[in-house]
């Protein structure tokens, strides 16, 4: 069964209502005399995909780490489906950055995904061994990852093992699926894939999404929102409103211009060593 197939097993969940599955308000993170950000006001609905672009050090990964219970607010508040975050929270699905395992891993892929069930706990975990089987299956299903089930992980390619991933935080049907620069090292069809999987399985599932990335030009048409964060100024809106001249040139204090060319956006203006800092590729 394909995603699109799955989906139309269960009605999608119209981004933008409901709840919201996060909530920041009024929130600063500062190591020492460096504020990432301060007075950052975010809701990201059920269903709803938001991109979080900006610069090395602007605080991308620190703010999955407010959200994941593993960094304390300096000041405000987080909320992950109403509740306050905490680390190993079942209410969060997390996508790590693609890192190609050792090909001596045999770890299974089911296994690999029956951890998103139960990784997190002591003990025996998950309870109810046919449920288990049931969900992981269907979860692997959901990604067209099957025939992985049984294979070890090690031996399956980068872009087959981010499938089994994004299987891997799906199956607890969590609130909030945070995606950590998932596509790094992948080619671009498999970023489009993976890219596509994360924003369908979310939407059919109900799940918030925050998706860290360099590059927006592989997710631009599934975004909804982009949170920008640069030097502790931070722009929220729609990928029209943020990625443009004037907003990108206010935010760096440069002059930047964006144009869209051929569905891709490209930037031209600053950048440092390590990355195209506005996340937006270029001619």
């Amino acid at each position: 069964m394909t995603p699109e197939q799955l989906a139309d097993t269960a009605p999608a969940v119209e981004a933008g209502t409901g709840s919201p599955a996060v909530s920041l308000r009024d929130a600063t993170l500062a190591y020492g005399e460096r504020t990432l950000w301060s007075g950052l006001d975010l809701d990201v609905a059920p269903g709803e995909f938001v991109a979080v672009l900006g610069p090395n050090g602007s605080g991308k990964t620190s703010l999955l780490r407010v959200l994941l219970g593993l960094q304390e607010l300096n000041a405000g508040s987080v909320h992950i489906g109403g509740g306050p975050a905490r680390r190993g929270s079942d209410r969060i699905g997390y996508i790590p950055q693609q890192r190609a395992l050792d090909a001596n891993v045999t770890v299974r892929g089911r296994d690999l995904v029956g951890l998103g069930l139960d990784g997190h706990r002591w003990g025996l975990g998950f309870s109810g061994r046919r449920e288990r089987k049931r969900r992981v299956a269907d979860a692997l299903r959901a990604v067209e990852a099957t025939e992985y089930a049984a294979m070890p992980v090690g031996l399956l390619s980068g872009g087959e093992q981010q499938r089994l991933r994004v299987a891997q935080a799906l199956v607890g049907d969590p609130s909030v699926l945070l995606c950590d620069e998932p596509l790094l090292s992948l080619d671009l069809a498999h970023q489009r894939k993976v890219s596509r999987l994360i924003a369908e399985q979310a939407r059919r599932s109900g799940a918030g999404v925050l998706f860290v990335t360099h590059e927006i030009n592989p997710v631009l048409p599934l975004v909804d929102r982009v949170l920008y964060l640069v030097d502790g100024r931070f722009r929220i809106g729609t990928p029209d409103e943020v990625m443009n001249s004037g907003t990108l040139s206010e935010l760096y204090r440069t002059d930047i211009e964006v144009a869209r060319v051929g569905g891709r956006l490209v930037v031209a203006g600053a950048e440092d060593d390590d990355h195209h800092v506005l996340g937006a590729g270029e001619a």
